[in-house]
């Protein structure tokens, strides 16, 4: 009895394991972003605990975050890279345990749009989640972050008309992002979504533009997806109804 009571416990740990590294978990919905919901309702610090690897935002959208083998960067609007603290909010994330099924070289990418049509062909269906890592050598990369806006707070769209760009020549660095599927909209950006670092820890942001020298590409298969919800009121009393496919291209792109 005591054999099979282990056994099973065995199996079932092993289950849950599975699970979990398998698993998208996402804080709040683009839609909210979209619509100004900027107050953290999660600490960096809890954060953590679901995933070693990721990208989103901070508290009053004081910038962009890249989770990058078990660490959390903040890169502001200045275009630097700061390590964040465990008390630090965040009003929307994307994590996951990074646990690649494939990998891919990538060489001599022109352009942003090329690197979507060659990532996507590896893709065996556009039904599940994706993360996606892409370590290597960029001849250049252009890349935005957000200001951290006050209260009362202006939509996303509005925050985007003057954000801050960067850009980059002869680049070592990481790509970090996540492809979701299309009937996610309004819960998340549908297709991809990148964040860069340099190798340096010193400059990065979100991804706008790219060309790709050489590159090493790694994708995990993700079947699960767990949300968790503001429990605020500000969250509470945003109309979330709309279609803002348009408005999430234009702040994307």
């Amino acid at each position: 009895l005591i054999s099979l009571i282990s056994f099973l416990f065995c199996i079932s740990s092993c289950s849950t394991t599975k699970t979990e590294q398998n698993t998208v978990y996402q804080i709040s919905t683009i839609n909210a972003l979209l619509e100004g919901v900027y107050d953290g309702t999660m600490t960096y610090g809890k954060l953590k605990k679901y995933g070693n690897f990721g990208i989103g935002t901070f508290n009053a959208l004081d910038g962009e975050m890249i989770c990058v083998n078990a660490n959390f960067y903040q890169i502001k609007s200045d275009g630097k890279v700061y390590h964040v603290k465990d008390s630090t909010k965040t009003p929307f994330a994307v994590v996951t345990r990074f646990n690649p099924d494939k990998s891919y070289n990538l060489n001599n990418v022109e352009d942003y749009d090329l690197l979507q049509k060659k990532i996507k062909a590896k893709l065996p269906t556009t039904n599940i989640f994706y993360a996606i890592k892409i370590k290597g050598k960029f001849s250049y990369i252009k890349t935005r972050s957000v200001p951290r806006q006050n209260k009362p707070y202006p939509p996303l769209v509005q925050v985007v008309k003057n954000q801050p760009t960067f850009e980059y020549n002869n680049i070592s660095g990481t790509i970090i992002g996540f492809w979701c599927p299309s009937y996610v909209k309004g819960i998340n950006v549908t297709g991809f979504h990148f964040h860069f670092i340099d190798d340096a820890k010193k400059v990065g942001g979100h991804l706008l533009k790219i060309k790709i020298d050489r590159a090493n590409m790694k994708i995990q298969y993700l079947t699960n997806f767990h949300m968790i919800l503001p429990d605020k009121e500000n969250f509470f009393n945003v109309n979330l109804s709309g279609d803002r496919e348009r408005d999430i291209h234009r702040v994307e792109r």
